[in-house]
């Protein structure tokens, strides 16, 4: 019994989120009362808080105790079928997008990014580390490492970028065709949390993605790091295409 009564508050909040997403409630309207939510799913008071609760925490709705809530927005869910920029994708959300490049280091490609970008070990890439807001709360921290032929047109930016793959692709003609994306979870360490401002340990959603160039040439190899609950990523698969590969992960090596 108690698994089936500590389960029933998150089948309410996938139904009350899924309700949202489909439009019932669009944004700035306000949930039924919580007295009416347990009467329409025959459920205590407090299961119904529980939900409500959830979806308050991942700012689908408004935090503030009360009857009824209102609905800030609708889950962000970013697809992998388009090669699109971080701030594209965004503003097709209908989200305003701010970002800061806090650092860009010269330094020696570690042993994974000489594999991953296929450059001669010893090679040099631009480290940038850059902090994006979302809508004004910081949800991603980036830390990108680019190969040298990209790095001149990746130094020649302003700090507060929007777009570097947008900036590039106009500016120098880099343009990015194909991408591979790795996607886990991990604990903050002391520089996430600090720039994302969460907790120490508390989880995030980490991709890390290469991308190439039309004729096959890498660009940068990213590990992209979202607060939980501000982004979901999304994937298409068929029987007919090739399948999702799921991977083991390779312990705590590197990390």
């Amino acid at each position: 019994m108690g698994n089936s009564a500590s389960s029933r508050y998150l089948e309410i909040a996938e139904a009350l989120r899924q309700s949202i997403l489909d439009g019932e409630y669009p944004i700035g309207a306000r949930l039924p009362s919580e007295s009416d939510l347990a009467a329409h799913w025959s459920a205590s008071r407090g299961t119904v808080r529980q939900a409500v609760g959830l979806l308050a925490s991942e700012g689908l709705i408004g935090s503030r105790q009360g009857a009824r809530r209102v609905v800030l927005r609708q889950e962000r869910r970013h697809s992998f079928q388009q090669l699109n920029s971080f701030a594209q994708w965004a503003r097709a959300m209908g989200s305003e997008v701010a970002s800061r490049i806090l650092t860009r280091t010269t330094r020696p490609a570690t042993a994974e990014e000489t594999a991953r970008l296929d450059i001669a070990p010893g090679s040099e890439v631009l480290d940038v580390l850059r902090l994006r807001h979302l809508d004004g709360e910081p949800v991603l921290v980036e830390r990108t490492a680019y190969t040298d032929w990209v790095a001149p047109a990746v130094r020649a930016l302003p700090e507060d970028c929007v777009s570097i793959m947008d900036s590039i692709a106009a500016e120098a003609g880099i343009v990015a065709h194909y991408g591979e994306h790795l996607i886990d979870a991990l604990a903050a360490g002391s520089e996430d949390a600090r720039l994302l401002r969460v907790r120490r340990g508390s989880p995030l959603l980490r991709q890390r993605y290469l991308t190439y160039t039309a004729a096959g040439r890498p660009i940068e190899w990213t590990d992209d790091r979202y607060r939980a609950g501000t982004v979901a990523f999304s994937v298409s698969n068929s029987a007919a295409a090739a399948p999702l590969e799921r991977h083991a992960a390779p312990g705590v090596a590197g990390h």
